[in-house]
């Protein structure tokens, strides 16, 4: 099964199943002598688990991280680096009745057509669980940006209710359990989160992230640019069915001389940026603004409401989806969203080390 590895110069490559006895990330390129232990990963792994509030799915998972290879009294030794996650709340029985029926939505019906075989439980190898290894290895990622740059995300969109810029709060969003850097926005999606779950549906989401601090000359030209692998990077998560970078979409109904963002000479003789249409990059290359990308997810496919499917000898049938599930999984995509963001990022570092 090819397609389980990231990046060039700092490359992860993810393995596991939900409903396997453990999930991990092995890390190849991270340079030695940078300090990392288990604490250095664990919090943002607790950021992403599931069965912190009533809004995401049930399934209780301690997600603790083990640091197998690649470390030595708390250094990286510039090795490969093997984290591993053990499931500890799995619930096959959950999938039994549904074994040999396509979920509309999901990719039983794909995975089967390509290998001939899928692991029913939980999606196995397309199940958001994987999700836990990328923020693992975005960790990892953080440590070799250092803390010059900071990477962080924010929910701005629940289904067609959109959050109000004007009363932004980076400091909110931990503070909410929807993600929201607004205070007002955090309360009404809480309420309308719990009258889908209520109703057995679910809805999407549009997830923003911002890297600060990028040096400008980051990214490769041509096919590896900086924006193009953090598309590619944002687009391979689980129900990620558009990414932009900027004003995105929203370009096409400007004109040019407003999307274009001018520029002056700063005081410290460095240019100065009057907006930021281009999302911190141009030419594939960082800008040295910050960087800015969103991606919308579409709603979760697991949904109570009946729903027509085949099963697998073709035969029409009706499925409903029992088990676990997130009202929308637009809450958990957060912190994976930043740690690709990081990825992305750690890997354009080193690539630009090369050139120095």
């Amino acid at each position: 099964m090819a397609g389980n590895s990231f990046g060039s110069l700092f490359r992860f490559t993810t393995w596991g199943e939900s409903h396997g006895p453990a999930i991990g990330v092995v890390i190849d390129g991270c340079p030695s002598r940078i300090p990392l232990t288990e604490a250095d990963i664990q919090p943002f792994l607790d950021k992403r688990k599931p069965g912190q509030s009533s809004l995401t799915t049930q399934r209780q998972e301690a997600d603790t991280v083990k640091i197998l290879s690649g470390t030595f009294e708390g250094l990286t030794t510039g090795t490969p680096i093997s984290l591993m996650i053990e499931n500890t709340d799995q619930r096959s029985k959950d999938y039994s009745e549904i074994k040999d029926k396509f979920r509309p939505g999901h990719a039983d019906y794909t995975y089967q057509a390509k290998y001939g075989i899928r692991d029913y439980r939980g999606g196995g190898r397309a199940s958001a669980r994987e999700t836990a290894c990328r923020v693992a290895a975005g960790a990892v990622a953080r440590k070799i940006l250092g803390d010059g740059i900071t990477v962080r995300g924010a929910i701005v969109q629940i289904g067609e209710h959109i959050v109000d810029r004007s009363e932004w709060n980076w400091g909110e969003v931990d503070r909410n359990p929807v993600f929201s850097p607004n205070a007002k926005a955090a309360v009404f999606w809480q309420n309308y989160l719990e009258e889908i779950r209520k109703g057995g549906q679910s809805v999407g989401a549009v997830v923003e992230v911002h890297a600060s601090g990028v040096p400008a000359g980051w990214g490769e030209p041509v096919y590896d640019k900086l924006d193009s692998e953090l598309a590619r990077a944002l687009m391979s998560i689980n129900a990620v069915k558009g990414v932009e970078i900027g004003s995105g979409f929203a370009a096409a109904a400007l004109m040019g001389s407003m999307n274009a963002d001018e520029m002056r000479k700063g005081k410290d003789g460095k240019p100065v940026f009057l907006s930021n249409h281009a999302g911190g990059i141009l030419g594939g290359i960082s800008t040295g603004q910050d960087i800015v990308a969103r991606f919308a997810l579409k709603p979760t496919s697991s949904i109570l409401t009946p729903r027509q499917t085949i099963d697998v000898n073709g035969e029409n049938t009706e499925i409903v989806t029992k088990g676990r599930h997130d009202p929308c999984v637009g809450l958990r995509a957060v912190p994976v969203g930043e740690a690709m963001m990081a990825c992305v990022l750690a890997d354009a570092m080193l690539r630009q080390k090369a050139y120095q």
